[in-house]
């Protein structure tokens, strides 16, 4: 009898309740041990049966070990209390940031573990973090201060096609586009091949061998809501030394997001168990940590880099296949993440884990793109390594409107009618995507004067986001 042919009956003899317990149990071998043979399979089984206490914390058989327990609550993990006060912080753009934001960045810097902070001037509200939040931690990681898409980023490809390709057959472009990249649930006819699949990370845990296919599957294609693949106008005031270029017009590529469902599952996985081991108060559970000296906080670690490997390599396979349908070269590419945690120094000479959720790197020199929307421009930037935001800038302009509030305030016929104007061709979206629905990036860029120096500008020209 091999694993695919153990049956709840089988597990009953072992000692468990007919019905739910012995059924959860049947569902979890069936997804952990689908390469296991039955002795191996039965022998975990009997082990969390013998003692359940020792699992409830296990990442595969917690949820049955826990239903085993005694209904009184049994602490898994250590207490900690919040500061009294958070401590301080530099904001940019307070006047366009809403109440809550800034509350749910106060209650982070009340963290015992916080060394530092920036609220960022797209920042809004999200899950632990505000979106646009910086936080510095000592030796520990935050999943859900990282975030849920892990890597999420941008990538900037300087094609050597003039300007003037842009306007001289929209349709080819729009059906290039189309053709060559895949949204949501949609997969790439031809998935590339990229290094990151053969790396040693997937078969190092089970949580990551069990997601190589998918990602393999997936590569090359992009997230849902607000990711997006275009192809647009980049504007040179000035040569750039930095990227290499004469002042001048461009036709470029610029895609947005991230490391689709390895990354998704990666960050809850872990979430979930910082959430067991780091018992905070009830307003702060979604910050809850993992200790880097720990085993767990390796594994995130080693997990979360994987995945932001792997998100890069999406953008590097949908730039590639575009490429190659347009006929084009590379001559420049400008990259970043906004979704990831980094070990750095911090201003005070300590060493430190900076979460930046939805919030660029601006290291001193360190180049990066903060997109606009379908109406107003992206800007390519330079950092300036300014301490006072640890050396961070937004990733964007941010959100005015929820999704829900977009969805209930505009229409797809008068987002189009305004992106025709503006010789904008969009390709699926949906309203919760309306320019509208986004803060002035202008603003935003003015808020933010002391931490990136603009050296380019992107105007989009053909835009594909999800739901084509």
């Amino acid at each position: 009898m091999g694993i695919q042919r153990i049956k709840s009956k089988h597990l009953v003899r072992l000692g468990l309740d007919k019905g739910s317990l012995a059924g959860l149990a049947l569902d979890l071998l069936r997804k952990h041990f689908k390469h296991s043979d039955e002795e191996t399979a039965l022998a975990a089984i009997q082990a969390v049966i013998a003692d359940p206490a020792a699992f409830a914390a296990d990442p595969i058989f917690g949820p049955l070990a826990q239903k085993m327990l005694p209904e009184e609550p049994v602490e898994l993990g250590q207490k900690h209390s919040l500061l009294d006060a958070a401590g301080g912080y530099r904001t940019y753009g307070l006047e366009g940031i809403d109440e809550g934001t800034v509350e749910q960045m106060d209650l982070a810097m009340r963290l015992p573990v916080t060394r530092g902070g920036a609220l960022m001037a797209d920042a809004h509200l999200g899950y632990g973090l505000p979106i646009g939040g910086v936080l510095a931690t000592s030796g520990v990681v935050i999943p859900y201060a990282v975030g849920m898409d892990i890597g999420c980023r941008m990538c900037l490809t300087v094609t050597d096609l003039p300007a003037s390709a842009l306007t001289r057959d929209r349709d080819r472009l729009r059906r290039i586009v189309r053709e060559n990249s895949a949204f949501g649930k949609e997969v790439v006819d031809r998935p590339g091949e990229d290094a990151v699949l053969d790396r040693p990370e997937f078969g190092m845990l089970p949580l990551l061998r069990d997601l190589q296919g998918t990602a393999a599957r997936q590569l090359g294609s992009s997230g849902s809501g607000n990711h997006f693949v275009e192809l647009g106008l980049l504007e040179l005031e000035a040569p750039s030394a930095d990227l290499g270029l004469a002042a001048g017009q461009y036709m470029a590529i610029l895609t947005h997001s991230g490391s689709r469902a390895l990354g998704a599952t990666v960050a809850q996985h872990y979430t979930d168990l910082a959430r067991m081991r780091c018992l905070l108060p009830k307003s702060a559970s979604h910050l809850a940590w993992l200790d880097l000296n720990q085993a767990e906080g390796q594994e995130y670690w080693l997990a979360m880099n994987l995945a932001g490997d792997y998100a890069s390599a999406c953008h590097h396979d949908i730039h590639r296949r575009l490429l190659k349908a347009l006929g084009a070269q590379s001559i420049a590419v400008v990259e970043n993440h906004h979704n990831f945690a980094w070990k750095e120094i911090l201003p005070t000479g300590e060493e430190a884990i900076v979460h930046r959720k939805g919030a660029t790197p601006a290291a001193l020199g360190e180049l990066g793109v903060i997109p606009g929307s379908m109406l107003a421009p992206g800007f390519v930037v330079r950092g300036r390594g300014n301490p006072a935001s640890l050396s961070s800038a937004s990733h964007g302009a941010g959100r005015r409107f929820s999704r829900s509030r977009a969805m209930s305030s505009f229409t797809r016929s008068a987002i189009e009618k305004q992106l025709a104007k503006a010789d904008v061709t969009l390709i699926g979206g949906s309203p919760e995507e309306a320019p509208e629905a986004y803060k002035d990036i202008h603003e935003v860029m003015a808020a933010q004067a002391d931490l990136v120096d603009v050296i380019g500008k992107f105007w989009p020209r053909v835009v594909r986001m999800d739901k084509a």
